[in-house]
This record gives C-alpha cells, sequence and structure tokens, in this order.
C-alpha cells in the first residue's frame, strides 16, 4: 500500500509540473511589446501537403526590438508563410524584399497591455485549477489506499506531502505570472 501512495505522490508531482510548463508553453505566445521570434512558435505552414512550425521551414531571428526577421530556407515559402502569419490573425503584418519576410512588431497600447495582463492571469488561473484537480486526485487516491489498509499515520503524511508540492506548484506559477506582469507592462 505504502509503495502504491508514493507513486501516487511522485505521478501527481509530476503531473503538476507538466501543469507549469504547459503554462510556460502558453505564455510564451503572448507578445510583450518586444519582438521574439518565440511570438510566431505556434504558426504553422504547409509544407509538402503536412502542416509544420515555422521555426521548421525558416531561421527566425529578431535583429532589434521591433523587428522579426524570417528566412526560408526555400523561396518558395515566402508566400505560404506570409500567408500562415495573415491567417493567425495575431496583429503582424508581414512585408518581404523577396529574400526574407520582415514583421515590424508595433509598440503595445497601455489598453492592450491590459488586456494582455488579464490573458496572463487567465492562463495562471487555468493552471492553478489543473494542479487543485490533480492535488484532489491524489488526495482521494490515497484515502482509498487507507480504506484498502494504509495506516491513517502514513495516509496524513502523504497527504501533507501532496499539499506542500501543490504550494510549491503554485508558488512557482505566481513566479511565473509575476514575471511576465512585469515584462508586459515594461515599455
Amino acid at each position: 500500500m505504502e509503495s502504491k501512495a508514493k507513486t501516487t505522490v511522485e505521478t501527481t508531482k509530476n503531473k503538476m509540473q507538466k501543469a507549469v510548463d504547459f503554462l510556460e508553453n502558453e505564455l510564451v505566445s503572448i507578445r510583450a511589446g518586444k519582438a521574439n521570434p518565440s511570438m510566431l512558435a505556434n504558426i504553422e505552414v504547409h509544407y509538402y501537403d503536412r502542416k509544420v512550425p515555422i521555426s521548421q521551414v525558416a531561421s527566425l531571428t529578431s535583429p532589434d526590438a521591433r523587428t522579426i526577421s524570417i528566412q526560408p530556407w526555400e523561396k518558395s515559402m515566402i508566400p505560404v508563410i506570409e500567408k500562415a502569419i495573415l491567417v493567425a490573425n495575431i496583429g503582424f503584418n508581414p512585408q518581404n524584399n523577396g529574400e526574407t519576410i520582415r514583421i515590424n512588431v508595433p509598440p503595445l497600447t497601455e489598453e492592450r497591455r491590459k488586456e494582455l495582463v488579464k490573458k496572463t492571469r487567465s492562463e495562471g488561473e487555468n493552471a492553478r485549477v489543473a494542479v487543485r484537480n490533480l492535488r484532489r486526485d491524489a488526495i482521494e487516491s490515497i484515502k482509498k489506499l487507507q480504506k484498502d489498509g494504509l495506516s491513517i499515520d502514513l495516509a496524513k503524511d502523504f497527504e501533507a506531502e501532496v499539499q506542500k508540492i501543490t504550494e510549491e506548484i503554485n508558488k512557482k506559477i505566481d513566479k511565473i505570472l509575476e514575471k511576465k506582469e512585469k515584462e508586459i507592462m515594461t515599455v
């Protein structure tokens, strides 16, 4: 019984960390005013009848704080990449010179910054909800093991460990959100 409880705690910890990783991945696509190639990370283009991320068909760089440069490996991909960026509807207007595609990242207005902070907080809350659900499932699992023969003291210890892990993960989420909000609000 004790090994099953340990496995439950470890599995819960791993799943909670995945929720944090997912949050970080979601926040990467929320732009913070500075040009960053990761803003285009979720955009996929058609390449030989398959959808692939832009990063697999072109080199993405940020030569300055307001520009993203896309250097396709095949010139025939220029219109395909431009169309994918426009279809993604992320507020960018790509321009090409026949060799590269440049995207000028407009500065964010105060109103838009506040909207992005709200979106960031919403993503954070989604991560917290996932963590709470994982905590609840783990504690239910431990209580079920207690009914099947796990001692009350051990069950309480495992529940306390799950709670401790939950608090650590929530602190990580808070730090990630705080950092992203600061990044968004910095002009």
